[in-house]
């Protein structure tokens, strides 16, 4: 992978954020829909399925477009995706990778306060975040605007990885498309690379201006 790749792969917002686990999230730019990680297997649900690497199981459903009160397509996805839950107020699904990983990402379409990600090595928890917790973006549920609707990267550093993730969503409705996985370098390569190489091309148009 080149080093603009790696610049492009993972544009941060701001800083990684992480929790007490060693996984963090960066937030992709305005207009990724699917991830830019070179290599990883991508779960687009367009033939109504998981695929055939990943089970699926529990409370959620794949469908497209719309419908009040229940779904919503994710901002910018005109095509099947992951509802969370199918039946009642609550739920939860569980999608059991073929391996074990330290990258996940996944297109997460009108971010609310009460969705939520998990991941589990060998039915371990490892890590996972609510959609509290992916500030600066917001948890409002909004399904038009970038701000709650954006392609979510989340990385595991120090040896640590996951095998299963849980969506769980306790009202309607935790959507989302264009999962992926795939087994990358530590996050602090991704980062220092992507920062120092901006601050790179920062200067280089600096100086090409004067």
């Amino acid at each position: 992978m080149s080093a603009l790749r790696l610049l492009s792969a993972f544009v941060l917002l701001a800083v990684p954020f992480t929790t007490q686990s060693a996984v963090e999230f960066y937030v992709s730019e305005v207009g990724i829909y699917s991830t830019e990680v070179s290599g990883a297997t991508t779960i687009d649900f367009n033939d109504y399925s998981c695929g055939s690497a990943v089970s699926c199981s529990g409370n959620g459903q794949i469908v497209s477009g719309s419908l009040s009160g229940r779904y919503a397509s994710p901002y910018g996805i005109d095509s099947a995706y992951l509802s969370v839950p199918q039946n009642g107020g609550s739920g939860s699904v569980s999608l059991g990778l073929d391996g074990a990983y330290n990258y996940y990402g996944l297109y997460w379409g009108s971010i609310d306060n009460y969705n939520s990600i998990d991941f589990y090595l060998e039915g371990t928890w490892v890590g996972g975040f609510g959609g509290a917790d992916l500030g600066p973006l917001s948890a409002d549920g909004g399904q038009g605007s970038w701000t709650s609707n954006r392609f979510i990267n989340f990385m595991f550093s120090g040896g640590d990885l996951f095998d299963m993730v849980m969506l769980s969503s306790d009202g309607y409705a935790f959507e989302s498309d264009n999962h992926a996985y795939a087994n990358v370098p530590e996050p602090p390569v991704f980062v220092v690379l992507a920062v120092g190489l901006a601050g790179l091309l920062v200067t280089r148009r600096h100086l090409a201006n004067r």
